[in-house]
């Protein structure tokens, strides 16, 4: 069974092999095409022209044809070996490999015409006795076949090369190195439509003044070869600028259509060296971009809570400041320096993120915010910045819930405050830099009842205000419990408890 290295070296073989056979299948499609047109124009005249249909040129052209086959099947395989062998790898490029692939096109067009300059120069040398009229049929033969076999090479090897370039084009800046679409458009008429238009107006003009061709010539057979093979390559020449345009195009329609399904992940290959490129590129930025937002939101919300950070991006600036009814729950540890003392730093880290997970996991599910953690305490508002009609509820709900969830947890024990009342909620801080919170006497006195609770069995106390907010069914859960004066405040608050009944817990 052959190794890896076996596997990748025959996969670069096998696609430099399909590229040399797409070149010189161009070539040889472009050989016959140009054939037929000057053995047509040849048999329409006399003297010079016709001098050219003789048994010695067949076989100087058939060699020549040969010949360059050849030669173009083995420099497009020499050409792009080097970028296979990192491409199929998987492997980065270096500067030099990545400038060798993205100048891939460049050196196939060059060596194309290299081809028909060296192999027309070869056979108008050898028939350079044949006359002014040969010569020029021979010279536009080859001017045709060079621009017909680089086009129609561009289209059969397209599929090939393309993600070669794409691999080595990550960093592209923008550089304009091919033909835009609007050049590409022209230059396509004008080989494909106005230079056969034009070829076919100077024969007809040649023929009516027995210019070359005697009068007495037909011109059927010549006519009607000439836009024959310029109807095929004007064909392929269009589907090659279509491809190029349209390719592109929809690979970024396609994954527009997946970036707004929320795959920011989705990028499109930059093979282009033009505007379709700079396209290209402007779409892998612009979702880079969006990923960016997206990360840089989704940690805005860890620190802050999902509600403000959504309603920072939607808003473009944090939440109205404003006085509103909110219900605040807090809780907090017991015995904390006491749990420093018997772990080491990590275990108690540990200990307080088990704590804080099972405390923003209730948060959440009953919609509140998280609105700061200090040290072993953790301070949740209900209402803000989202205003509801149950905070209340919600608060009383998911203290219940934590009473019986943090139960289970070992070596942990705490005490919860719910109050309810008006605050204010909004941006405290310097312009550049604040932070959202509440403020107001229901938040001391949650922090308060938290201290209180730790002394009681249900180790959760709720106010009277925040009770009697609650929906009629969440009151049902809640018994009073004493009417006591916390520290630091002048007036008995009226603390209730979880029903036991209960549980403490829906």
């Amino acid at each position: 069974m052959p190794d890896e290295r076996t596997e990748r070296s025959g996969s670069a073989s096998g696609l430099a092999t399909r590229y040399a056979l797409a070149l010189t299948s161009a070539q040889l499609l472009t050989v016959a095409e140009v054939a037929a047109v000057v053995i047509s124009l040849s048999t329409q005249s006399v003297g010079e022209a016709s001098a050219l249909l003789t048994k010695a040129n067949l076989i100087i052209l058939i060699g020549l044809v040969v010949a360059s086959l050849v030669a173009t099947a083995a420099v497009a395989y020499w050409s792009i070996t080097p970028s296979l062998r990192w491409f199929v790898a998987g492997l980065e490029p270096n500067a030099v490999q990545r400038r060798h692939a993205i100048n891939l096109v460049r050196r196939e067009t060059v060596m194309l015409v290299t081809t028909w300059a060296i192999s027309g120069a070869a056979f108008i040398v050898v028939n350079a006795h044949s006359g002014v009229s040969a010569i020029a049929l021979l010279v536009f033969g080859v001017l045709f076949g060079a621009t017909s076999s680089v086009s129609t090479s561009l289209l059969f090897s397209q599929r090939i090369y393309r993600p070669i370039v794409a691999a080595a084009n990550v960093d592209f800046t923008g550089r304009t190195t091919s033909p835009g679409v609007v050049p590409r458009l022209v230059l396509m008429w004008l080989v494909n439509s106005a230079l056969p238009s034009i070829s076919v107006a100077v024969l007809i003009v040649c023929h009516a003044n027995g210019w070359f061709i005697p009068t007495t010539a037909s011109l059927v057979v010549p006519v009607a070869v000439m836009t024959f093979v310029s109807v095929l390559l004007g064909l392929r020449a269009l589907i090659l600028v279509s491809r190029s345009i349209s390719d592109p195009i929809n690979d970024v329609v396609d994954a527009m259509a997946e970036v707004e399904r929320g795959e920011l992940g989705r990028t499109v290959d930059v093979y282009e060296q033009s505007e379709i490129g700079r396209l290209q590129h402007g779409f892998n930025r612009m979702v880079t971009g969006l990923a960016e937002r997206d990360r840089l939101r989704e940690l805005f919300g860890r620190h802050v809570g999902l509600d403000v950070a959504r309603l920072a991006v939607e808003a473009g600036e944090t939440p109205t400041s404003e006085v509103r009814d909110v219900a605040i729950l807090f809780i907090d540890l017991a015995d904390s320096t006491q749990l420093a003392t018997n772990r080491t730093p990590q275990q108690v880290a540990d200990v307080l993120n088990a704590f804080f997970g099972i405390v923003v996991a209730a948060v959440d599910d009953r919609g509140g915010l998280i609105n700061k953690f200090q040290g072993d305490a953790a301070l949740a508002v209900f209402g803000a910045p989202i205003q509801t009609d149950d905070a209340a509820t919600a608060a009383l709900e998911t203290a219940r819930a934590l009473s019986a969830d943090l139960a289970m947890l070992p070596s942990v024990d705490f005490g919860i405050g719910v109050s309810a009342g008006p605050v204010f909620a909004g941006n405290i801080g310097a312009e550049n830099r604040y932070e959202y919170t509440v403020i107001g006497d229901p938040v001391n006195e949650a922090a308060r009842l938290a201290d209180a609770a730790k002394t009681m069995q249900e180790r959760t106390a709720a106010s009277g205000a925040a009770v009697a907010r609650a929906d009629p069914r969440e009151r049902h859960r809640w018994m009073a419990h004493d009417s006591v004066v916390l520290r630091g405040r002048a007036e008995a608050t009226e603390i209730s408890v979880p029903r036991r009944e209960n549980g403490g817990h829906d």
